[in-house]
Formats: C-alpha cells, structure tokens, sequence
C-alpha cells in the first residue's frame, strides 16, 4: 500500500510534500546499541522501499553517524525525491576518544564534544558542518535542538537559551529561508511549552514535537496545537509511542520518557490498551495513527533500530481503526474531549 502524503505550504512557494510516515534516524547513530552500517542500510533501504521519503536527523545522533549514515544512503537518490531534515544548536568539536560525550547512550560513534550555542554564527556553522556530512547541498528544514527543560536543567537557563536562540538562531534561520537554502524552521523538542512560546514571538514553520502529543498525552491540545492551526505551523510528530510503552503495552519495565514507566503511567496505558482489545485494536496501531488526526500533523516519525521495528510501523499506518474506539476512549476519560479523531 502506498504511503499518503500531506503537503505543508504555508508561504505559498511550493511547500514540503510530507509521507505521513516518516524516519527519525536517531538508532542510525548507534543509540543504545551499535548496529553495523549494512544493518543501517537495510534498514534505510527497507523504508525507502516502502515509499517513506521523510528522513530526519540531527549533528547529536551518534555525534555525526546518523548524517554521515544517511549521506551514503541518499547519495544516489534524487535530491528532489524526499524530504531531509536535521538540526541546530550544538556544535560539535573533536576530542579524544576517552573524553567524548554520550557514553552509554551513544555506542562506537566519533570522539566529539557537544557545545551548546543557538546563536546567528554557531546555527551557520552547523548547517555547513552538517551539509558536509550529509553530502548535500541542501536540507528542506533545520530545527533548533532540545530547546527544553529536561536538557538545560532549569526556567532561568532555558529562558536565557529561548533568548539566545530568537535574537541570533531565529535571525540566521529566517535569512537562509528567505535565501532559499532552507525550505522551513522550527523546533525539535520534548516539551510543547517551548513551541508556543516561540510560536507567539517569531516565525517559525514547522515543529517536530516528541511525545507530547500521543495517545497518552494530549496536554498541549489546550493552547499549542490550536496555535499551530491558526499560524499555519506544520507539526511532525516524534516518540508517538512514549519511548516505547505504547508499542509494547504495560507490561513490567516498559519505557515512559527514557525511564521505567511509573505505576501510574502503567495503569492508565493498561486501561487504554484494554479499550483497543475490546475492538480488536494493537495498542501500537491507536497510538501511532492518533496523532495523524489532528489538522497540524504532516508526519510521524518513530525511530527503527531493525527492520522489524520497521516493518511494525508499516503495519501501524495501515491498520484499520474503527471509529467507535476514539469515542470508547473519550467517554471513559482515556481521551481528550476535543481531541480531532475523524
């Protein structure tokens, strides 16, 4: 079956032609686990034999891998055909192996450092380091990276980061916009708050938004996503299962947010699991076509580290979803009331 589109155009130039799934290429830089590159390759090759032809990555997956991955894949592959962004806000610097960032997270990948800094010449910098490891001479859109809470540690430091990245990141984003070296901006975080704000003060485009926006959570359908609908901001949507308990149920140690699911998250995914049974739902199949229904959302993008994590994904965009279990869920309170589910 092939892939539906959606098409985001809000200037009127021509816009970005969206698969409804796309591919976030985090697992490409070894995350958690290494994988070989003819590992990485099959996988690629498996999605883009698919038809999905939205790839994202960033300068942090695998501290340069995920791009440099991704520049042997696409070599070959018409500039035209698909969708390609990454991301600013870090730069990396070389460092010796002993030193290097992300161990733990990140497995036999480059001995680099990241250095924060949203500013006009560190977001240039990193767009050319980045089409250098990419191999391209162009990427449709560049998100300002893990502009959030949870990476910058307090209100005060992220509040002087947002500064930072309106006063300089933003100003260097909307020139290679209108330059056309780039088709769109925005975000690419795993907190809404931080795309409202920057929705309400600059210009941005398109936010990719991390599991704040799921069959669990529906908090910034308050104020953030109608905001998007207004403005005409694209939303592509990562970590639609919640770092995976969506994908695998409740069961003991499943994930929630990168950590072991609290009980609570546990129960209200168990209830939510139990509606789908009832309509012989997957669990994986509601949560990751939920979001697809709201009018913002141009893609999904969960990460696959196999072929079968691929494979699933496909199955979850096609699978049948009947009407009756969005009302099922509202009614029990699973749900938000406003929630758009047609």
């Amino acid at each position: 079956m092939e892939i539906r589109r959606r098409h985001w155009d809000r200037h009127g130039t021509g816009g970005l032609s969206f698969t409804e799934l796309g591919f976030g290429t985090a697992p490409l830089g070894n995350l958690y686990r290494a994988i070989s590159d003819d590992e990485a390759d099959a996988i690629l090759a498996r999605a883009w034999d698919a038809g999905i032809r939205y790839f994202d990555t960033a300068p942090l997956y695998g501290l340069g891998l995920s791009e440099t991955r991704l520049n042997r894949f696409l070599r070959d592959k018409p500039r035209d055909d698909y969708v390609l962004s990454t991301k600013v806000g870090r730069i990396l610097r070389a460092t010796s192996p002993d030193k290097r960032d992300g161990f733990g997270k990140w497995f036999d990948v480059p001995a680099r450092n990241e250095v924060y800094d949203y500013g006009y010449d560190a977001v240039m910098r990193s767009l050319e380091f980045s089409l250098e490891r990419l191999g391209t001479h162009r990427v449709d859109i560049l998100y300002g990276h893990d502009l959030d809470l949870t990476n910058h540690g307090s209100r005060d430091a992220l509040d002087a980061r947002m500064t930072e990245f309106l006063e300089g990141g933003h100003e260097a984003l909307v020139k290679l916009r209108s330059e056309g070296v780039i088709g769109a901006f925005g975000l690419g975080v795993n907190e809404w708050q931080p795309c409202k704000w920057l929705a309400e003060r600059g210009d941005p485009d398109i936010f990719l938004l991390a599991g704040r926006y799921t069959l669990l959570e529906q908090a910034s359908l308050d104020t953030m996503m109608p905001l998007c609908v207004e403005k005409g901001i694209g939303v592509v949507i990562g970590g639609p299962y919640n770092s995976g308990i969506l994908a695998t149920g409740p069961r003991p140690g499943a994930y929630y947010n990168y950590d072991p699911a609290p009980q609570e998250v546990l129960d209200r995914v168990a209830k939510i699991e139990a509606a789908c049974t009832r309509h012989g739902v997957r669990l994986v199949d509601a949560a990751f076509q939920f979001p697809l229904r709201h009018p913002a959302v141009v893609s999904i993008i969960p990460g696959g580290q196999s072929v079968d994590e691929m494979a699933s994904n496909l199955k979850a965009l096609n699978a049948e979803i009947p009407a009756q279990l969005w009302a099922d869920l509202k009614s029990e309170g699973l749900l938000h009331p406003d929630a758009p589910v047609e």
